[in-house]
Parts: structure tokens; C-alpha cells; sequence
């Protein structure tokens, strides 16, 4: 896997955890504040695509995972 591929893996995996954990109907709700995660990891991707800057891919390349498209 490159690492635009791990990137949107977990920041899918993050959404999808927080809104389970976040939101009153869920089987294995907490509390409405890991909706805070969810609004995090989204404005991250908004920020991401506009500067092409993700702090997570630069993380990801340090330790040798490949870059590509």
C-alpha cells in the first residue's frame, strides 16, 4: 500500500469509529463529543487537498512506506 492509500484508510477508519462512538442511535454510543474526531479528520482532508500538506503521509514516508499515486 503507498501512502495516500494508509492516509485515506484511517481517516476513513477514524470518521467511521467516531460517528459510531459520537452519535445517540448508535449500538456503541459514549458521548456526542467523539463527533469533535469526526470534524477534526475532516477539516484535515479539506486542508490536506488545498496546501497538499499531510502531516500523517509525511509520518508515513519517514518510516519507509512508498509514495505514488
Amino acid at each position: 500500500m503507498s501512502s495516500w492509500q494508509i492516509v485515506r484508510l484511517v481517516a476513513g477508519s477514524f470518521i467511521l469509529i467516531s460517528l459510531l462512538l459520537g452519535v445517540p442511535g448508535s449500538p456503541i454510543f459514549v458521548n456526542t463529543w467523539w463527533l469533535a474526531l469526526t470534524t477534526f479528520v475532516g477539516a484535515n482532508l479539506l486542508q490536506s487537498a488545498i496546501t497538499r500538506w499531510c502531516p500523517l503521509e509525511i509520518i508515513l514516508r519517514k518510516v519507509g512506506v512508498k509514495g505514488g499515486c
